[in-house]
């Protein structure tokens, strides 16, 4: 069993019509993420607009959601400043996060020796266990593989690794050579199965705000040898997968359409992300048809 279990959303962060945060509808939009299927939370990520979110605000929010929902949740604690992150991960700790996030520090590139000594100082920082997140897409900087295991290896509390590196053959490599209980987690949607073929254990998704069912269902066809089986369960994921970002319409933009589409409107997202293109909203509905899940999904939303 995953330690954080096998599907978990990126939450993003509700605002207001003016821009303000949301915490009710953020405590709402968790409690609705846990009916339709998931299993945890990441809270304050990358999907979850962080770097738009004063202290004070992700700190709040952390609170808002962890007095909705009793299911693992994953802070997003950290930066690119190794003592901001140090901090921001002692208050996460205190809030009661029961793992944390640490991306990559984006922008600055450090070396590999700086990586060490940023996600060495991050769990010095908590006791709780840490999910690495390498994605050099928006980083700019990949962990290398020997960071990774140097990691895995020396570092009690670091246990798992968000994997949106696209690399699936050092992937394996990592699988093959990190301690038995280091686990990977997907963390890109379109290849969530072809990780689980070579030892994933589950996925911190985006197109789960909508489809956390359907993608554990493909993770319970894997596990339970149903390759076919699996296979046709992701061919009907991948028009969302396709939808949940675009240059046009990043990450996160369309998931806010399509939740608004769902009956659970978040808001709009903070500048520079936006502004919404024309006809995302369409191709959302399009997208919910298609999975079956625009009725149900609204009428789920409603009652909460």
């Amino acid at each position: 069993m995953a330690r954080f279990g096998r599907v978990l959303t990126a939450m993003v962060t509700p605002f207001t019509e003016g821009g303000e945060l949301d915490l009710d509808r953020a405590a709402e939009l968790a409690r609705w993420l846990v009916a339709q299927g998931n299993d945890g939370l990441v809270v304050a990520g990358t999907t979850g607009e962080s770097p738009t979110l004063p202290d004070a605000q992700r700190l709040d929010l952390f609170r808002a959601v962890r007095d909705a929902v009793d299911v693992p949740l994953i802070a997003g604690s950290t930066t690119n400043d190794t003592g901001h992150s140090v901090t921001l991960t002692e208050e996460a700790t205190e809030i009661g996060y029961d793992g944390i996030l640490a991306v990559t520090p984006y922008y600055n590139r450090p070396s590999q020796a700086g990586l060490l000594i940023h996600f060495r100082a991050i769990a010095a920082s908590t006791d709780r266990p840490v999910m690495l997140y390498d994605i050099p897409i928006r980083t700019g900087r990949k962990i290398g593989q020997e960071t990774l295991l140097e990691l895995a290896h020396d570092v009690e509390n670091v246990v798992a690794v968000k994997d949106a590196a696209g690399d699936l053959s050092a992937t394996a490599h990592l699988v093959r050579d990190a301690p038995d209980d280091f686990e990977v987690y997907s963390g890109e949607d379109r290849l969530t199965l072809p990780l689980l073929a070579i030892g994933a254990v589950g996925t911190v998704g985006v197109a789960t705000h909508w489809c956390a069912r359907e993608q554990a269902e493909v993770i319970d066809a894997f596990a339970a040898g149903d390759v076919a089986r699996a296979r046709e369960l992701n061919a009907r994921l991948l028009r969302s997968f396709a939808f949940e970002g675009t240059d046009a319409a990043p990450n996160p933009v369309p998931t806010k359409v399509m939740l608004e589409v769902l009956g659970m409107p978040v808001g709009s997202c903070r500048g520079p992300m936006g502004p919404v293109p024309p006809g995302l909203a369409d191709e959302a509905r399009a997208v919910a048809a298609e999975l079956g899940i625009l009725a149900d999904a609204g009428a789920g939303a409603a009652a909460h």
